[in-house]
């Protein structure tokens, strides 16, 4: 566990909130989204009050402030994932739109076009943001859909590698640590597999940032990914931003993927040129004190130290399976190794339809996710249409895992399940 896990835990204003009945508030739905450290709120109200300006444009005081501000919250996630140049991060409004718009160019043009023979590999566990562009593109573009299957303990099955990256292969989508059955993926052979057929390589890495070290420039070359995903909500920052890296090259070949304000060179009535990255890829005006606040909230987190939180990420969720074993008719959806795994835990119980086991929770003061958390093509291969998901994160305290098992007791005793 984090050794200053309470001073970690106040400069998180809502864990200190009570419920009506006088219980604590027990937060366990950090892979829904995270919450907040003082320093990142005050950093965005202290924006909002004292230097709030559009970008790039305004030519006073306050929109050099502003600019200033909002490249350095660049400069920040750049440094925070390791990335080779800053010009290769591109904000979006979520990692979806990151998604969405390395999907959606590889159909319009450029040497990675996709077409007819072509196929798309991503895998049976990905969230539906990495499962429905590539379904659309492929629809759009006459290219084939292929995925990797999961074993019975809910990890990658790679038996069939050398069938699915092929020359074929153009695209191979995958997420690093998923969201349902907190699965750690080995992206660097992955990666290397595919680059090797020459495929591009997109990684979901929604839930990886939050919890493992990412520094890009510690792969090689074969196995660093081409693109790489990430939401600013699931990193103690604010929602309506995400990030996409790219491997420069990979972006310059792509198309330009929303018109407008900012990401052009010269606008002419019978064409346009355009500007070169990060700014081709970021249309209009962007979200700019949430790229201020994410930066906030990665100095935060390079202060914790992500070595740390990884650590700490592994032994509570390790503390978390002892505890859900211990409880009749529970099972866990995913690997129970917790060095092979993320923080997130899904599982059913017996008797008990998980959004019921999620409204009795919540009557306790312990708040999870009951559904199937947009990753329906993984609970139906086991056999399940939801579950129940508790997740933890660098805040998350041994006792509110005692308060999660107590709290699975008592709803088996609600429902008199035998």
């Amino acid at each position: 566990m984090l050794p200053e896990l309470d001073v970690i835990r106040k400069d998180f204003p809502i864990l200190e909130r009570t419920l009506a009945d006088g219980r604590p508030l027990v937060y366990l739905d950090s892979a829904n989204t995270s919450q907040k450290p003082q320093v990142v709120i005050d950093t965005m109200v202290d924006h909002l009050e004292r230097h709030n300006a559009n970008i790039s444009r305004a030519m006073h005081l306050l929109g050099a402030e502003s600019t200033e501000a909002f490249e350095n919250g660049r400069d920040r996630v750049a440094s925070f994932i390791g990335a080779p140049s800053r010009e290769e991060v591109i904000f979006t409004k979520n990692a979806s739109e990151a998604l969405n718009l390395v999907a959606n160019t590889l159909a319009w043009k450029g040497p990675h076009q996709l077409g007819e023979g072509d196929e798309v590999v991503i895998t049976e566990m990905e969230h539906h943001s990495n499962i429905v562009p590539w379904q659309l593109v492929t629809e759009r573009t006459g290219a084939t859909l292929r995925w990797f299957g999961l074993t019975d303990e809910g990890e990658l099955d790679l038996s069939d590698i050398d069938d699915l990256l092929t020359e074929r292969t153009k695209v191979v989508a995958l997420t690093w640590v998923s969201n349902m059955l907190g699965t750690i993926n080995p992206i660097a052979e992955i990666t290397r597999r595919a680059h090797q057929v020459g495929a591009l390589v997109v990684v979901d890495a929604s839930q990886a940032v939050p919890q493992l070290p990412v520094d890009l420039q510690s792969f090689d070359e074969e196995s660093r990914p081409d693109f790489l995903a990430f939401t600013g909500h699931k990193v103690v920052g604010p929602t309506g931003v995400g990030v996409l890296w790219g491997r420069r090259e990979a972006l310059e070949s792509l198309p330009p993927f929303l018109g407008g304000g900012e990401m052009i060179e010269t606008v002419r009535m019978e064409s346009s040129t355009y500007a070169p990255i990060p700014h081709r890829f970021e249309a209009g005006t962007p979200p700019i004190v949430e790229v201020v606040g994410l930066g906030a909230a990665v100095d935060y987190l390079d202060h914790v130290g992500m070595e740390a939180i990884h650590r700490h990420e592994q032994a509570i969720t390790g503390y978390a399976l002892e505890g859900l074993a211990g409880v009749p008719g529970l099972t866990v959806l995913g690997p129970l190794d917790p060095t092979r795994r993320g923080g997130a835990v899904s599982f059913e119980l017996a008797g008990v339809h998980p959004h019921d086991v999620a409204t009795v929770l919540d009557t306790r003061g312990l708040a999870v996710r009951a559904g199937h958390h947009c990753a329906r093509p993984a609970h139906a291969r086991f056999g399940v249409q939801s579950s129940v998901r508790m997740s933890s994160y660098l805040y998350t305290t041994p006792a509110e895992i005692d308060a999660l098992v107590e709290g699975l007791h008592f709803t088996r005793d609600y429902f008199k399940v035998s």
